[in-house]
């Protein structure tokens, strides 16, 4: 993967193994590029690996990482380093969420959600830009939520992470706006993928209707060549409409909403 222009683009992707990354990882792969595939499951790793080799002829280079723990940011941006790898999109999808009452989930449930949500993004971010920086050139996806628009009562901490995520790619792709490097936040809304079944709300009304991961993934990823800030992806009209009227509707009213939509 030495540099040069002609090289093939190399996206590194965490939460690859599944969901939206594993269609982002396709996508790349399709298009001519190289990828380092991120996340806590080897094997599953190793599977896609063999599947994208098989079908693109691409190089995948393979980091498994649980990336709720506080060194591992840094460990797979060294590990990247070392390998003399250069990551021309850092694509941070990793995440979960989880639903019950702030005060009776597992306070340690929240606290991983946390460290993957936000601190794991935010580091790696951190590590890569200054790479991107020198020499101006560079796309950062953030996989954030509709989820940021609005506060969440029994999803409390993941619809705050979501906002963190959304607000930190919208600040700093301003403070790179003059250079060669974008920074686009992808607002999904309901999307089949584990993440419903993992946080628990596969029954609610909020799942009642999902898009697929592929057609989330295809906007996130092209809007992210486009440059463009934010990306709402895998919402009916009327899911538009409604999100479009969250500005103007009391808040109490709005809460109790969210609540029920929520509820099993």
């Amino acid at each position: 993967m030495a540099s040069n222009e002609n090289k093939p683009k190399v996206a590194l992707i965490t939460g690859a193994s599944s969901g939206i990354g594993k269609e982002l990882a396709h996508l790349h792969a399709a298009r001519g590029g190289d990828l380092v595939v991120v996340a806590r499951s080897e094997q599953k790793l190793a599977e896609l690996a063999a599947e994208l080799r098989k079908a693109h002829s691409c190089r995948v280079i393979v980091i498994a990482k649980d990336l709720t723990r506080p060194s591992a940011a840094r460990e797979l941006y060294d590990a990247v380093k070392a390998a003399g790898i250069e990551v021309d999109y850092l694509i941070n999808n990793a995440g979960f969420g989880g639903r019950g009452a702030f005060h009776e989930r597992r306070w340690e449930d929240d606290l991983s959600m946390i460290d993957l949500n936000v601190v794991a993004l935010t580091a790696l971010t951190r590590f890569f830009l200054p790479d991107f920086v020198a020499r101006n050139s560079g796309k950062v996806l953030n996989v954030s939520s509709t989820a940021c628009l609005m506060p969440g009562p029994l999803q409390a901490v993941y619809y705050a992470t979501k906002a963190y995520v959304t607000s930190f790619s919208n600040a700093i792709s301003e403070e790179l706006r003059d250079t060669g490097i974008t920074v686009t936040a992808l607002l999904p809304g309901a999307t089949e993928t584990e993440f419903a079944r993992v946080a628990d709300m596969d029954k609610t009304p909020l799942f009642a209707k999902m898009a697929s991961a592929a057609d989330v993934a295809k906007a996130g990823y092209e809007g992210m060549l486009e440059g463009k800030m934010d990306v709402v992806a895998g919402m009916t009209f009327a899911q538009r409409l409604m999100l479009s009227l969250v500005p103007f509707t009391p808040k109490k009213l709005l809460m109790r909403q969210i609540h029920e939509m929520q509820k099993v």
